[in-house]
């Protein structure tokens, strides 16, 4: 039986948690062979003021200014292509 932990900084709304549970169990089926019923997914949502990256609280990161002459390098962004 697959056992699926998420977390997620910040916050998510229902319809995408409902999303999320679908297409992992999907690609558990298709990938694995798991059976759907037998799939178990939980969603943890961590506040940003619990979750800190680069010596700094995501709250403070995302509050703060950006500045355009020193780009910040964020691991959670999405690559450019």
């Amino acid at each position: 039986m697959p056992f699926v932990s998420i977390r997620l900084a910040g916050s998510a709304t229902r319809e995408q948690k409902a999303g999320i549970v679908a297409d992992v169990t999907s690609s558990l089926v298709t990938r694995l062979g798991k059976n759907p019923a037998a799939v178990q997914i939980v969603i943890e949502e961590v506040s940003t003021e619990n979750y800190g990256a680069g010596g700094q609280l995501i709250a403070d990161r995302d509050a703060a200014p950006v500045s355009l002459a020193q780009p910040r390098e964020d691991a959670h962004a999405v690559p450019s292509q």
